[in-house]
């Protein structure tokens, strides 16, 4: 539903309003680009071919997890497709998350500074990924948001990775 903030139109957070971002747990993450434009490569015999700008977004994200060793990353599986990215993510226990996991949900987060959670971590990634493939294309551009979904057991994270490995076998383009 959107509402109105300062005369301007807001769509409600569709994220886990008793869920905090730097808690520990595993992620699931899609990103796209604006429009849906097709920059990191295609997809031919049933594998992801990438671009220049896709080789930019896969050296990107792997250098996210050096990047941020205080946050104890792992990086699970990842597809870098057409027009987006699919990945895991967890976010290990670490200085900077007092909760523990989904057991402590019953805890109602509060809205703190936005940093060493998901959304700094994407916030980052995005920005890299814009400064390059602008040298490149200057068209580039990212859909503003992202998508997060949290983990919740071994169930989901088993289909979740299966989807992402299958995900080039079933491309179509729009």
């Amino acid at each position: 539903m959107k509402r109105l903030y300062k005369n301007k139109y807001r769509v409600d957070t569709f994220r886990w309003v008793n869920w905090n971002y730097a808690w520990c747990a595993d992620y699931f993450i899609t990103v796209l680009t604006y429009d849906k434009q097709c920059f990191f490569g295609e997809i031919t015999d049933k594998k992801a071919q990438l671009s220049k700008i896709g080789e930019i977004v896969k050296n990107e994200w792997e250098k996210t997890f050096e990047m941020r060793p205080d946050m104890n990353l792992t990086m699970g599986e990842y597809v870098i497709m057409p027009n987006h990215i699919h990945a895991i993510i967890r976010i290990g226990k670490n200085e900077f998350n007092s909760q523990n996991s989904l057991n402590d949900i019953n805890v109602k987060s509060k809205f703190g500074p936005q940093s060493k959670n998901i959304g700094s971590i994407m916030r980052g990634f995005k920005s890299s990924v814009t400064m390059k493939a602008r040298l490149i294309n200057s068209n580039f551009k990212w859909k503003t948001r992202f998508h997060d979904h949290v983990i919740r057991n071994n169930w989901a994270f088993y289909n979740i990775e299966k989807y992402i490995i299958e995900n080039p076998e079933k491309w179509k383009e729009e």
